[in-house]
């Protein structure tokens, strides 16, 4: 199967096909055959059969190619379409409610806000409202790294900007010098990342329902009314109409860092070992929780699915983390029996597994750079402790943001802020209480997400975004121990396919969903526009 067949979505209409393709069978027209590929394989014949040769022909097009539109499949086609209407639709309402805010309330509290002059303002009247949806909190880090530098033989003067890691202001930095500003260049670079993470989404959606994952059983009964594209729109919208979405056009990390990690994914899929490598290594050069990416990029080479090459072992369990139930009896040696069918190796180690050392060879080189610059090479890590992070043990910020959220919904309902629920380290603590009732929400929300990609997704899925989930909730800050959690939630791409998948068959739950999602971007938005801390 080919990588561009294999995804292959949308059925022609009736009036758009010829005559003798019009043949009547018991769920409808029949869509024509494709001239040179092999028929998708059956829905949920996942742990049957081999899996399909790697075609000879090359993946990807040339940017030549793309730009003069030749070497798209239909699929590739829509998927464009789809990814660009989704990305200037959703970043029009970010800018519209962002600028609008400004223009009404001002720009807000900026004197208690990290704001370099000629970095996130000092744009002119019209510029300084234009940057408001972008150049805010995080955002000024990374511009000041990307106009300065680390300057790590300065020591503890700048060893906070060790916590941001470097690829994204070193694009920012090149694009700056054609000669505009940093906020603008910054604003380029993550839409341009955005695109392609919407892109490679689309692509990777589409390439799980052919090979059987992501529908529920109800919906696969249902297939003949549900095009593949369907469901890839709406993974796409949940991810650009997320409440949190305004981080992935700001100047922010978000958006590359999730147009690498759905890279790695989608050509370990393909089996494309040497651009899973590049991809990791240069998300581990982005972001911290890059280099577990490592983690689900082994999962896919022994375990599968995997398009490049026929499994060298037969798959006797699904490849999803819960879809062989545990018996009602749980004992070591049932647990271990099922472990020891869902973890068994299909494929065997080759040289191309070598590959994935680039991954953590991105957060290395960032270390070696820092070591030869004069500074530490552990300050990335040791920076989070200046942030307020300190390791508490595994998954200890989730009891502590329980009791903070409980704690903070007493300060509400108390009406007063003499007496105080919980230690306060800001000016408010009906701020503080909100924020943390806030982000338990968030945490709250992503739980039976991730449930749902452990069901129905293949088992590196499920395994990259409870390893993700991991980092914020071992490392909580003692005022908020959850502290940024929805922008952490908001690379996690795997839960946008579920999503895609388990309200595709649900259209009035989705449209609700949806307007609900888009009223608290709305919101979300102009709480940053306005410097209010959001996460």
């Amino acid at each position: 199967m080919s990588p561009d067949t294999a995804e292959m979505t949308a059925v022609p209409s009736a009036a758009a096909l010829p005559a003798d393709a019009l043949m009547p069978g018991p769920q409808g027209i029949a869509p024509p055959p494709l001239p040179s590929a092999a028929p998708p394989p059956p829905v949920g014949a996942v742990s049957g059969g081999a899996a399909p040769a790697r075609p000879a022909t090359r993946a990807l097009p040339s940017l030549r190619e793309v730009l003069a539109g030749r070497r798209l499949s239909l699929a590739q086609r829509q998927a464009l379409r789809d990814s660009l209407s989704l990305m200037l639709s959703s970043r029009m309402l970010v800018w519209v409610a962002g600028m609008s805010v400004v223009l009404l309330l001002g720009f807000g509290p900026t004197r208690s806000a990290f704001h370099p002059p000629g970095l996130t303002g000092g744009f002119g009247p019209v510029g300084d409202v234009l940057a408001a949806p972008a150049a805010r909190w995080d955002g000024a880090w990374y511009l000041t790294i990307a106009h300065y530098g680390y300057l790590p033989e300065l020591g503890p003067f700048t060893a906070q900007r060790a916590a941001f890691f470097p690829l994204y202001p070193l694009l920012i930095w090149a694009v700056s010098l054609v000669g505009m500003a940093g906020a603008l260049a910054g604003v380029l670079v993550a839409l341009a990342a955005l695109l392609a993470a919407l892109y490679a989404l689309h692509r990777l959606v589409t390439l799980e329902l052919s090979t059987g994952y992501l529908l529920p059983a109800m919906a696969r009964r249902a297939r003949e009314r549900i095009s593949d594209r369907r469901v890839a729109r709406v993974a796409l919208a949940s991810m650009a109409f997320g409440p949190m979405a305004f981080f992935l056009s700001a100047d922010y990390s978000e958006s590359l860092y999730l147009a690498l990690s759905i890279g790695v994914f989608l050509q370990a899929r393909r089996g494309s070992w040497m651009w899973v490598g590049v991809l990791g290594g240069l998300a581990a050069a982005t972001r911290s929780t890059g280099v577990l990416l490592v983690l689900p990029a082994l999962a896919l080479y022994l375990l599968g699915p995997r398009t490049d090459r026929e499994p060298e072992r037969a798959q006797r369990a699904p490849l999803s983390a819960l879809a062989p139930p545990l018996p009602m009896r749980i004992g070591a040696a049932r647990v271990r029996a099922w472990a020891r069918r869902l973890l068994t190796p299909r494929y065997r180690l080759r040289a191309d597994v070598l590959w994935l050392a680039l991954i953590p060879a991105g957060l290395a080189a960032f270390m070696l750079w820092l070591w030869l610059a004069g500074g530490e090479p552990m300050e990335p890590f040791h920076a989070q402790a200046l942030w307020g992070r300190q390791f508490a043990g595994p998954f200890v910020a989730s009891w502590d943001a329980a009791r903070a959220a409980f704690e903070g919904a007493r300060q509400l309902l108390s009406g007063q802020s003499t007496h105080l629920y919980f230690p306060l380290e800001g000016k408010s603590a009906y701020i503080e209480a909100g924020h943390n009732i806030m982000l338990f929400t968030f945490f709250v929300l992503a739980i039976p997400l991730t449930i749902g990609v452990l069901r129905r997704l293949p088992l590196a899925y499920g395994l990259y975004t409870v390893a993700a989930l991991a980092l914020p909730l071992s490392y909580p800050v003692a005022t908020q121990p959850l502290m940024s959690i929805p922008r952490f939630i908001l690379v996690l791409f795997p839960l946008n396919m579920w999503l895609g998948g388990y309200l595709v068959s649900r259209r009035r739950m989705s449209v609700a969903l949806l307007v609900i999602s888009m009223a608290a971007l709305v919101f979300f938005t102009a709480q940053f526009s306005t410097w209010h801390w959001v996460a």
